[in-house]
């Protein structure tokens, strides 16, 4: 039997390594258009942006792994269709490989400004050569203007400052992360940024990149100019699935799969960010961009691959992330979509340390923890649970860490 892996993610190679770990003996290849060794992607937009990074630390496997693993690498090579009829995929130098199973994994495209504005200087960080290339840049304390403030945003924020950068963060709505947890928490992060001599530019969002060949201001809506030798796009990202059209899978929202990654098409499974798995107690699809879900998704379709008889395997039903920024980890347990309710049960909004509750129709839905790991979690159970906020909160606020 052949399994063949279309895109070097965390949840790529997460399903070649469980496929081994469960005994399939039959061939495993995975093919990634970038010509690196598959490598992880969170540091990209922290710790890969300091002097000296050695891209050796941001691999998730040594290249002796694969070669143990008898897991073969095709590197540098786009895969530009599917045909759902042979499970077989093309490349783009015209090779056709044929498998018993695909599995797909391509990750997602940066969104980006307006072609006229993407001159020299403009960055997004999505590759390892972005990061390389943002690193170089930031070399000699140049004017940073980054656009939204989102995960990746801020934590090149935290990074530029670090470095001595004088940084400008411009953000759309009324404040950072106002539309995943809420106003008065975003205000608190807002505070945070400011803090930490970031100049915050909300509400207003950008107009255009000028600059005579390449990047030097950048100007907002309203008209502000902001002076600009690096602009760094934190704008998220989208799926890349146009080279799947025609091929028969529901692409409506990413790929859309059952619980245990299956897509509509036999022999086809999907994981990480592109796919939109069944959540069975949300009773919707739902596609999760966390390094955490990947790694569970590869795990599972690894599984059920490997053990064709037997119940498949799905994933936990508590998202978890993190984001690094300014020394302190922040972590969110479960989702925030569609809050009602916010309660602080541990520290305080105005300090580096706090928990936060998430409710949605009187039920725990999320948690959000900065600097609190040991007391965030405590709430993974009750996340997993599905359980009435009310019975929550009241021993929350009496625990010994409150």
């Amino acid at each position: 039997m052949h399994v063949l892996v279309v895109g070097a993610s965390v949840g790529g190679i997460a399903t070649a390594d469980s496929l081994r770990a469960e005994g399939f003996e039959g061939r495993i290849t995975v093919v990634e258009a970038e010509p690196h060794l598959p490598y992880d992607k969170p540091p990209l937009s922290k710790g890969a942006l300091a002097p000296g990074w050695d891209a050796c630390r941001g691999l998730l496997r040594p290249e002796q792994h694969y070669r143990d693993n008898r897991i073969e690498l095709r590197l540098g090579q786009r895969v530009t269709g599917l045909d759902p009829h042979r499970t077989s995929v093309t490349l783009d130098s015209g090779e056709r490989i044929q498998a018993d199973a695909v599995v797909l994994a391509p990750g997602l495209r940066a969104r980006h400004l307006s072609p006229e504005s993407m001159l020299p200087g403009v960055w997004s960080v999505r590759s390892r050569d972005d990061s390389d290339g943002l690193r170089s840049a930031l070399h000699g304390r140049p004017r940073v203007v980054i656009v939204g403030a989102g995960f990746i945003g801020v934590e090149v924020a935290s990074a530029a400052r670090s470095l001595g950068c004088a940084v400008s963060v411009v953000e759309s709505r009324r404040a950072p992360f106002d539309g995943i947890f809420g106003s008065e928490v975003a205000q608190a992060l807002a505070r945070r940024l400011t803090t930490h001599d970031i100049e915050l530019h909300t509400g207003v969002g950008v107009g255009s990149v000028r600059g005579h060949r390449r990047a030097e201001q950048v100007v907002l809506a309203d008209g502000t100019r902001l002076p600009a030798d690096v602009v760094v796009l934190g704008l998220g990202a989208t799926p890349e699935l146009g080279w799947l059209a025609g091929s028969g899978l529901d692409l409506s929202d990413g790929i859309v799969c059952d619980a245990y990654g299956r897509t509509g098409v036999p022999g086809v499974y999907a994981v990480g960010d592109v796919a939109a798995w069944w959540d069975p107690g949300a009773a919707c699809h739902r596609r999760v961009e966390h390094w955490t879900t990947a790694k569970e998704h590869g795990a599972a379709v690894g599984y059920t691959i490997a053990h064709p008889d037997s119940v498949p395997r799905g994933v936990g039903p508590v998202p978890y992330f993190w984001s690094d920024h300014f020394g302190r980890r922040m972590q969110f347990l479960g989702t925030s979509a569609g809050h009602d309710e916010t309660t602080t049960v541990h520290g305080d909004l105005d300090t580096d340390e706090f928990v936060v509750l998430y409710g949605r129709d009187g039920m725990l839905t999320g948690a959000l923890g900065l600097s609190a790991a040991r007391m965030l979690a405590q709430f993974r159970v009750a996340l997993g649970q599905r359980s009435p906020l009310d019975a929550v909160l009241n021993p929350a606020r009496l625990g010994p860490d409150s």
